[in-house]
């Protein structure tokens, strides 16, 4: 938070409800002990945790102390972990649990371990400030999702994050008696993003087990829950549960935003939302490389809404010019929010530069100055993550053998996933299905195993991928 008056910041987890005084004295005392072990303004710090009010104090620690913080998925493999730490030359690591492969030689911080030395104690009470950590160039390290090798490192700056979580806030209406319950993980920007709006409104942050949507749920009602952030296969995931449980259906009757992120949302799912629950779902549009860029409202809740102010937005056609409104063309963006640079495998910063900024993704502008979003020409999306198939190929290869990866739409996850083997020797799917499983993330392992002698093969020399979608019995 910038210096100003005191925002009345309210955290509620597992533990109960955290008021502004209360919390801002455990953010200091977290701050002391995390100097006290080592933590300096400058030091990159791995966060890698499940959501906890605990974790989200342990953020706010660091921030207080300049630190740059660099999220990762818990859910990630070993192998992905060390490699992140390596590429972002992370100093430290913060989780929920001790691991069993250290990426950083000991320099491990556990969030339910940090400030309970000054609990009770004298700590200092006065305002959290967050003004360094706003000033910081690599307030941040973000990842992409790579379409081949690792994904590289997004380097933001604090006051593009602030610029953005500013407008961000403005935009939607955001307000001190707002109660958020974001269904996301904290180790994602999305989830990220909605701890610092928090934070820049000053208003109730509801920390729930969101992988267990009904606890969620019941925990968001519970507190008087007035805005849900979700991507679309929980939004999926909701709709079932509100129709076995009517009580908890009429709790959610106080939500004013439902924002979905993270993946395209499927027109199925936006107009039985709205049916069953009277309410629409706010699409957004942003890029870990940029932020928030266009976000439908409550007052506006239209395909992807129009550019956040001080945003630029163009359409550019295949034949490179302007695309007129309405037709699809490929999306470039300029905007304050914009990242430093990208991280190369060594960890050096190349920077960004200025000008339009190609998202590569595809969409349309309408005559209103809409936003409509279609997607990436190769990515694919399931269960909220952003996927690139033949970063997955790369990946699961380790196994020893070529494969192809097929994505397949899926109503209710996004796609699914159809490995192909391409294995002469004709040893079984379970045994390849074993053989991989080490090589991916929970989130990226296969629906479905399929074995081949060979691939097909097209005249340019690649894999016919239409064709052996046909042998294996689907169509990507």
């Amino acid at each position: 938070m910038t210096v100003r008056e005191r925002a009345a910041h309210r955290l509620i987890g597992a533990a109960g409800a955290e008021e502004s005084a209360t919390l801002h004295r455990r953010v200091h005392a977290v701050a002391a002990e995390l100097a006290r072990c080592g933590v300096r303004a400058g030091d990159r710090v791995l966060a890698q945790a499940d959501n906890t009010a605990d974790y989200v104090v342990a953020l706010l620690g660091l921030m207080s102390l300049d630190a740059s913080i660099v999220p990762v998925d818990p859910r990630q493999t070993p192998a992905d972990t060390r490699a992140a730490a390596r590429q972002a030359r992370a100093r430290w690591l913060l989780t929920d649990h001790r691991p069993v492969a250290d990426p950083v030689d000991g320099r491990v911080l556990v969030t339910a371990e940090l400030g309970r030395a000054d609990a009770g104690g004298a700590a200092d009470d006065g305002e959290v400030d967050l003004s360094s950590w706003f000033r910081r160039r690599d307030a941040v390290v973000l990842w992409s999702s790579g379409t081949t090798g690792r994904p590289k490192g997004i380097v933001k700056s604090g006051s593009a994050v602030l610029d953005n979580t500013e407008r961000t806030a403005r935009a939607m209406g955001y307000h001190a008696q707002d109660v958020m319950a974001p269904l996301l993980p904290f180790s994602h920007q999305y989830g990220l993003s909605m701890v610092l709006l928090w934070w820049e409104v000053g208003c109730t942050l509801v920390v729930t087990p969101y992988q267990r949507l009904d606890v969620a749920l019941s925990q968001a009602v519970a507190h008087g829950v007035t805005c849900v952030d979700a991507a679309p296969p929980t939004y999926h995931a909701l709709l079932g549960l509100a129709r076995r449980r009517p009580a908890l259906r009429a709790g959610l009757g106080e939500v004013r935003v439902w924002g979905v992120g993270g993946a395209p949302l499927p027109a199925p799912l936006a107009k039985t939302f709205r049916a069953e629950i009277g309410a629409p779902l706010l699409d957004g549009y942003g890029l870990s490389e940029l932020g928030n860029v266009a976000l439908a409202t409550p007052a506006e809740p239209v395909a992807c809404g129009r550019p956040l102010p001080g945003v630029g937005i163009r359409v550019v056609a295949p034949d490179g010019r302007a695309a007129a409104p309405g037709e699809q063309g490929r999306i470039e963006v300029r905007s304050p929010g914009r990242m430093e640079g990208y991280l190369t495998e060594d960890g050096e910063l190349v920077p960004a530069g200025d000008g339009w900024f190609r998202t590569g993704d595809v969409g349309r502008l309408d005559e209103d100055g809409l936003l409509y979003v279609n997607g990436r020409d190769r990515a694919v999306h399931r269960l909220g993550y952003t996927i690139f198939p033949e970063s997955l190929e790369r990946k699961a290869e380790e196994c020893g053998r070529q494969i192809k990866v097929v994505a397949v739409d899926d109503a209710r996850r996004g796609h699914a996933l159809h490995f192909v083997v391409a294995d002469p020797d004709g040893d079984s799917a379970l045994a390849w299905r074993r053989r991989m499983a080490p090589h991916l993330a929970d989130f990226e392992q296969p629906n479905a195993v399929h074995v081949v002698d060979s691939f097909p093969v097209g005249l340019n020399g690649k894999v016919d991928t239409t064709a052996l979608g046909r042998l294996i019995g689907v169509a990507p």
